[in-house]
């Protein structure tokens, strides 16, 4: 998405209150936000209620008429700190993830998407296995697509902080894949 559209966005919202801006605010980050949260948490559940939760803040926080210079990085802190307190609550490690159903027809289709499954399966453990700053900065790099700067902006660190870790990151991850 454009970030002139987001700030576009954001103005609707911080100045008129504009509920379908926030609504179309959600539209486009909301799988993302979700994506984010899951790779973190236990269940699918788990993971939608968190991230119906962060958008309930982010629309409390644009109501207190702060200044807000990025709607995505205020979604990813949000998020970020309801994970944590999620940790603290339970205080207890991520749990397995859960594989979707499989049409078991043509069997040649079937094994191909089994096969694809697995391979997701293993990466996701093996971002699991990775310390909380690895599997933040791949996470956000890798799979949300978001530019050095953003990050950044979201783990409060400085670019070459980022490039650091995800180097480190994606190293560790390999080494863990090929165990």
């Amino acid at each position: 998405m454009p970030k002139l559209n987001e700030k576009v966005l954001l103005y609707k919202l911080q100045t008129k209150r504009d509920p379908e801006a926030f609504a179309r605010l959600y539209d486009l980050y909301a799988k993302r936000i979700y994506r984010f949260i899951f790779f973190k948490v236990a269940g699918h559940e788990e993971a939608e209620d968190i991230t119906s939760e962060v958008f309930l803040k982010a629309w409390h926080y644009t109501k207190e008429q702060k200044k807000i210079e990025s709607f995505s990085g205020l979604l990813y802190k949000l998020a970020r700190n309801a994970i944590i307190d999620l940790y603290r609550a339970k205080n207890r490690q991520v749990g397995a993830i859960a594989i979707g159903e499989m049409e078991l027809g043509d069997q040649g289709a079937w094994t191909k998407q089994l096969g694809v499954k697995m391979e997701a399966e293993r990466i996701v453990g093996g971002l699991k296995q990775l310390k909380q700053e690895y599997r933040e900065a791949v996470t956000l790099r890798y799979v949300d697509g978001l530019e050095i700067a953003e990050i950044a902006e979201i783990l409060g660190k400085g670019k070459i902080a980022v490039r650091v870790t995800l180097h480190r990151g994606i190293k560790k991850l390999k080494e863990l894949l090929e165990e």
